[in-house]
């Protein structure tokens, strides 16, 4: 299991577009894929759940991965946090 701390960076919000394409991204993976925000722990594979997140601009989150292709999947969704998503 690894746990990587990301600052979310996005210049209109977090919401449709954007939950999506990070869905899509973490679906790749055959890992377990979680996004941690105080006590929340939600599967980021799972529309629904991103979408109850309401991330925001700079706001730290925790990626969670387990599996087989663990360290491939916190750094994709490390690079894709890191990158301004619109």
């Amino acid at each position: 299991m690894i746990k990587t701390p990301v600052v979310v960076k996005t210049e209109d919000g977090f919401d449709g577009r954007p939950i999506a394409l990070l869905v899509q991204e973490a679906s790749q993976y055959a890992s377990k894929v979680y996004i941690q925000i105080g006590e929340k722990n939600i599967n980021a594979k799972s529309i629904m759940g991103m979408m109850s997140l309401s991330l925001q601009n700079g706001e730290e989150i925790t990626v969670v991965t387990d599996g087989e292709d663990e360290k491939k999947a916190a750094e994709g969704i490390r690079t894709f946090f890191a990158n301004k998503v619109k």
